[in-house]
């Protein structure tokens, strides 16, 4: 191991090591993250049928809730028939026939890493990810000696960096 002589030397065989750890982890994050950006889309989804039974009598908002469809709305009813566009609902037996296009079962669990709450399994690693690459940033500036160029440089590219999220976050 390493001999650790100062802070720079820790922060540079810290940052060595958790970047190595990290490097799986943030593959899964990316390619989640990725697939996030399309979610509003059909992008890798699949359509799945379904045939579940409700309570009987919900209004069409309860029953949005419990079909978990985002923008749900009724089209039409006829009689006990409620008709919506991904599928029917018969408010007397509470019998529901309908269609939701899903990520495959891989892909919909590696998105729900960048949902988790605070009650998720997952938080942990969230957290533990996130407190991470606030520390690749932190050590990152012991990198190099301040007066050198190479950080100089470094800082003026972190300032655009900063400032491109910003303004991205922001418009």
């Amino acid at each position: 191991m390493d001999k650790i002589k100062n802070t720079k030397t820790f922060m540079r065989i810290v940052h060595r090591y958790l970047g190595y750890f990290l490097a799986g982890i943030m593959v899964v994050y990316s390619i989640s993250g990725i697939l996030l950006i399309y979610r509003d889309t059909d992008f890798l989804k699949k359509e799945n049928k379904y045939e579940k039974k409700f309570e009987p009598n919900l209004t069409p908002k309860k029953l949005g809730k419990e079909i978990k469809i985002k923008g749900f709305e009724v089209e039409r009813t006829e009689g006990d028939l409620m008709y919506f566009k991904q599928g029917t609902y018969n408010r007397k037996t509470g019998e529901a026939q309908y269609s939701k296009k899903e990520l495959p079962f891989v892909w919909d669990k590696m998105t729900k890493l960048h949902k988790a709450e605070s009650k998720n399994p997952l938080s942990p690693l969230n957290t533990f990810f996130g407190v991470s690459l606030f520390f690749f940033v932190l050590s990152s500036f012991w990198m190099f000696p301040p007066k050198s160029k190479i950080f100089r440089k470094g800082m003026i590219f972190a300032a655009i960096g900063f400032a491109v999220a910003l303004f991205l976050t922001f418009l």
